[in-house]
């Protein structure tokens, strides 16, 4: 399967699990001593590409431009940002492999 459908099956694994991770981090904006996190994209999808499995070497720690007192490192902005610009690379891939898809699906019937 990984030749038909390319890169686009890890990449939409990938977005999917950054969304989630953003997603943490704005419901956490509040929360004392919460440490925002974030998925290395481009790393973790060049691990995919050498054959390695996914793990937690590509998420790191997001450094605050401003931290708060209360040792929370959420900058709101920042990650509304990042939700944001992932969900339109998470859009993207999913249009790429709904095009492949399709392709597939009218070489089955003919067409």
């Amino acid at each position: 399967m990984d030749k038909i459908f390319g890169i686009y099956g890890d990449a939409l694994t990938l977005r999917e699990r950054r969304m989630n991770m953003l997603a943490s981090n704005i419901a956490n904006a509040a929360t004392p001593n919460y440490k925002a996190r974030d998925l290395n994209f481009g790393k973790a999808m060049a691990s995919l590409a050498d054959g390695d499995a996914l793990d937690n070497s590509h998420i790191g720690y997001r450094v605050p431009l401003q931290p708060a007192m209360d040792g929370n490192t959420v900058e709101l902005s920042t990650e509304q940002t990042q939700f944001a610009e992932n969900a339109v690379q998470y859009s993207t891939a999913l249009s790429f492999l709904n095009g492949r898809i399709n392709t597939l699906r009218r070489a089955m019937t003919g067409e």
